[in-house]
């Protein structure tokens, strides 16, 4: 959650302290249904262990994914680079799906790094050409 509060704040958002510390309580998030949550029911039970939350005016890199009953900013991304946070904790015995998460992350993170084909084809063209 530390990570998705400094995504937050990195780009231009506000941190602040929340309406009351949640530690190792169950909430329901609700999400877009793309990206980290991806075949993820919706909503779905997650674990918070947290005493600051990102503001939900988001700044414009920053695009809302998940939130909870409250409007309380529960995941985001930025629009263009491959960066993703969560105010709950997936990793959690108590959080549902998180491991399928975490498996959406892993497949998100492996299809960046995959070198575009054109990429591939004018290195390979450049390489003959020497």
């Amino acid at each position: 959650c530390l990570g998705h509060q400094a995504i937050g704040q990195v780009f231009g958002g506000v941190v602040r302290r929340a309406g009351a510390p949640v530690h190792g309580k169950t909430d329901r998030i609700a999400h877009c249904g793309s990206g980290l949550f991806a075949g993820l029911p919706d909503p779905f039970i997650a674990t918070r262990y947290h005493s600051l939350v990102v503001d939900s005016e988001l700044p414009a890199e920053l695009e809302l994914t998940a939130w909870n009953h409250q409007g309380i900013v529960m995941g985001v991304r930025h629009r263009e680079l491959p960066i993703y946070g969560v105010q709950f904790h997936p990793e959690s015995v108590l959080t549902e799906y998180g491991r399928a998460l975490l498996g959406n992350f892993l497949s998100l993170r492996a299809a960046h790094n995959q070198t575009p084909p054109e990429e591939a084809d004018r290195a390979e063209e450049a390489d003959h050409a020497e």
